[in-house]
Protein backbone atom coordinates (compact mmCIF):
# COMPACT_ATOMS: atom_id res chain seq x y z
CA UNK A 1 0.00 0.00 0.00
CA UNK A 2 1.52 2.87 -0.67
CA UNK A 3 1.23 6.56 1.24
CA UNK A 4 -0.32 8.99 -1.18
CA UNK A 5 0.73 11.72 0.68
CA UNK A 6 3.92 11.68 -0.58
CA UNK A 7 5.01 13.47 -3.86
CA UNK A 8 5.77 11.84 -7.24
CA UNK A 9 9.01 12.30 -9.35
CA UNK A 10 7.71 13.05 -12.64
CA UNK A 11 10.45 13.26 -15.36
CA UNK A 12 10.25 16.95 -17.61
CA UNK A 13 7.98 16.57 -20.43
CA UNK A 14 8.92 17.51 -23.79
CA UNK A 15 6.72 19.37 -25.87
CA UNK A 16 6.98 21.74 -28.90
CA UNK A 17 8.68 25.42 -28.53
CA UNK A 18 4.98 27.41 -29.90
CA UNK A 19 7.90 30.24 -31.31
CA UNK A 20 10.72 28.18 -33.03
CA UNK A 21 8.85 24.83 -32.89
CA UNK A 22 11.86 22.74 -31.19
CA UNK A 23 12.11 20.94 -28.19
CA UNK A 24 11.34 21.89 -25.22
CA UNK A 25 11.00 20.84 -21.31
CA UNK A 26 7.90 21.35 -19.66
CA UNK A 27 9.51 21.79 -16.36
CA UNK A 28 10.30 24.05 -12.95
CA UNK A 29 13.96 24.01 -14.21
CA UNK A 30 13.01 25.80 -17.10
CA UNK A 31 12.26 29.93 -16.28
CA UNK A 32 11.17 30.09 -20.25
CA UNK A 33 8.57 27.09 -20.01
CA UNK A 34 6.97 26.70 -22.67
CA UNK A 35 9.76 28.46 -24.92
CA UNK A 36 12.88 26.69 -25.25
CA UNK A 37 14.94 30.04 -24.78
CA UNK A 38 14.92 33.72 -23.76
CA UNK A 39 14.88 34.30 -27.29
CA UNK A 40 12.05 32.69 -28.09
CA UNK A 41 9.97 33.79 -25.31
CA UNK A 42 11.45 37.40 -26.36
CA UNK A 43 9.96 36.95 -29.57
CA UNK A 44 6.44 36.10 -28.69
CA UNK A 45 6.47 39.14 -26.20
CA UNK A 46 7.32 41.38 -29.04
CA UNK A 47 5.01 39.80 -31.25
CA UNK A 48 2.11 40.72 -28.34
CA UNK A 49 3.30 43.75 -27.80
CA UNK A 50 3.61 44.88 -31.56
CA UNK A 51 0.06 43.36 -31.88
CA UNK A 52 0.85 41.00 -34.57
CA UNK A 53 -1.71 38.60 -32.56
CA UNK A 54 -5.04 39.60 -31.71
CA UNK A 55 -7.93 38.44 -31.79
CA UNK A 56 -11.02 39.91 -34.05
CA UNK A 57 -13.77 41.92 -32.82
CA UNK A 58 -16.92 42.42 -34.61
CA UNK A 59 -18.89 44.22 -32.36
CA UNK A 60 -19.76 47.42 -32.69
CA UNK A 61 -17.95 50.31 -30.60
CA UNK A 62 -19.98 51.70 -27.59
CA UNK A 63 -20.21 55.09 -29.20
CA UNK A 64 -20.88 56.43 -32.65
CA UNK A 65 -17.59 57.71 -34.12
CA UNK A 66 -17.31 61.47 -36.03
CA UNK A 67 -17.97 64.68 -33.78
CA UNK A 68 -20.13 64.39 -31.29
CA UNK A 69 -21.69 68.12 -31.50
CA UNK A 70 -22.99 66.49 -34.69
CA UNK A 71 -24.95 63.61 -33.19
Amino acid sequence: MSDSNQPQDFAPRKVRCPACAGTSLYSSTNPYRPFCSARCKGVDLGAWASEEFKLPDETPPDEPFGDPRLQ
